[in-house]
């Protein structure tokens, strides 16, 4: 059985609940979808997981 972590699971569980896709998180943050996808792959700062909380409530927002 595979028992690996999965990196970012909380930003990528707020994103989910949010039905939200990553190239709209990314657009939001002013970086490719490429690039977003990579940075998800490791663990992220508290900095930048704060950037993409504040980016997901923006779109949500605007979504509303």
């Amino acid at each position: 059985m595979n028992n690996q972590k999965v990196n970012n699971a909380d930003i990528r569980n707020e994103m989910k609940a949010a039905g939200m896709y990553f190239w709209q998180v990314a657009a939001k943050l002013g970086v490719a979808e490429s690039t977003f996808i990579r940075w998800m792959r490791f663990e992220l700062s508290d900095e930048l997981k704060g950037k993409i909380r504040a980016a997901i409530a923006e779109i949500t927002e605007e979504n509303a």
